[in-house]
């Protein structure tokens, strides 16, 4: 690896965004002790994407330089709702429902992170804290400092709510470096200013203040906004391999260099041509997370199905039952398949349902029976049932 501070610090800001204070890593890296290196998640959906991993491959980077990595499961600051990048405030998820997300995104974290490196804790331990605390942690930062934050600025000037919660998210968030004695905290380059007001924040609370590294958001695989499941553009980590190949396979060209740089360990080969890079990185990137005999089987499932446009060698059966022999098919694709049923009925009118390859009639709901039996109902471009009725 690298002999002296300085070299260490140029390879792990190498693909960040900023490094803030200038020079303030490498100032720690030489006191030659193990840094705590604080990421922080709030649970809010179940699944950890590859947009995550941009941050947590930096962690174990750290980690693999000796440094003890702090995940923050933010199971009550994921209560209040992170307001950076909304327009709007953001709606309220229920305690159970954080709680069963943290235990995956826990689990997931570890296909990237070194599990013996990594302390794992959740704000709740701390945050659940006496009013008194509270009044202290809120005299740390003012009204206007924290309306300074962009996203606040432009909903103010819009007229658009903000709350008194949302108001409190970046000193909560702040808090969670106060406890843990961060030396360095990492995040999304719309994770700045909150990285930078947990700086004051630790200096209030006498605690030496964190350094800061910033990241690069990747965009999903429509290669526009932020990966995120809820815009429908991830790739979730614990996908099966045909998925994720198939996904990544949908890339737009444009996006192509941003996935390079921050996903994978060695650039690909100057001399392929855009669809064969585009085949290498799907498959080094299925490959990190399935292993290579998946990875190969998901390219040949890709070439199958969309090349050859062949039905999968290998499909999930899966069993319905029927009234009076006749079914209504956006049911039967919502518990098939688990989509809504109105996404189920979105996706017949615009042609994305098939039966043995065959674009369903989206004017018609109800079906005879015998018409599923046996065959193959396809929703999308990837996803496959034999139907059997029962």
């Amino acid at each position: 690896m690298t002999d002296t501070a300085a070299e260490t610090a140029r390879f792990l800001a190498r693909n960040a965004v900023e490094t803030l204070p200038e020079g303030a890593l490498e100032r720690q890296l030489r006191e030659g002790r193990p840094l705590r290196v604080k990421y922080g998640m709030d649970p809010t959906a179940p699944d950890v994407h590859l947009g995550h991993t941009v941050v947590l491959r930096k962690l174990r980077e750290f980690q693999d330089l000796g440094h003890t990595v702090v995940l923050i499961i933010g199971d009550y600051t994921a209560r209040v709702g992170d307001p950076s990048g909304r327009s709007a405030i953001r709606p309220l998820v229920s305690g159970e429902e954080v709680d069963a997300n943290a235990e995956t995104y826990q689990r997931q974290a570890f296909t990237v992170l070194d599990e013996g490196r990594t302390e794992v804790r959740r704000n709740g331990e701390w945050l659940d804290m006496p009013m008194e605390e509270l009044f202290r942690l809120a005299r740390t930062a003012t009204v206007a400092q924290i309306l300074e934050r962009d996203d606040f600025a432009k909903r103010q000037q819009a007229r658009d709510p903000i709350s008194i919660l949302e108001l409190l998210y970046p000193l909560l968030q702040g808090y969670d470096s106060v406890v843990i004695k961060a030396d360095v905290e990492l995040g999304g380059t719309d994770q700045t200013f909150n990285l930078l007001l947990a700086r004051d924040i630790q200096q209030a609370y006498g605690v030496t203040p964190q350094s800061i590294l910033t990241m690069p958001i990747l965009p999903g695989v429509d290669g526009v906004q932020k990966m995120s499941k809820s815009a429908g553009n991830a790739v979730g980590v614990t996908e099966p391999p045909e998925e994720v190949f198939g996904k990544l396979m949908s890339l737009p060209d444009r996006a192509m260099s941003q996935y390079e740089d921050l996903l994978l360990d060695e650039p690909l080969d100057a001399r392929l041509s855009p669809r064969d890079a585009k085949r290498a990185l799907a498959s080094a990137l299925t490959a990190r997370l399935h292993g290579e005999d998946a990875a190969r089987a998901a390219e040949e499932h890709f070439d199958r199905v969309h090349v050859r446009h062949e039905a999968p060698e290998e499909i999930d059966e899966a069993s319905i039952s029927a009234e009076r022999g006749v079914v209504h098919l956006p049911a039967v694709i919502r518990d098939v398949f688990g989509v809504s049923a109105s996404e189920a009925r979105r996706l017949l009118a615009q042609g994305g349902v098939k039966l043995d390859g065959q674009p369903l009639d989206g004017g018609r709901l109800d079906v005879s029976a015998n018409t599923l039996e046996g065959a193959v109902l396809q929703l999308g471009k990837r996803r496959f049932k034999r139907i059997r009725v029962v």
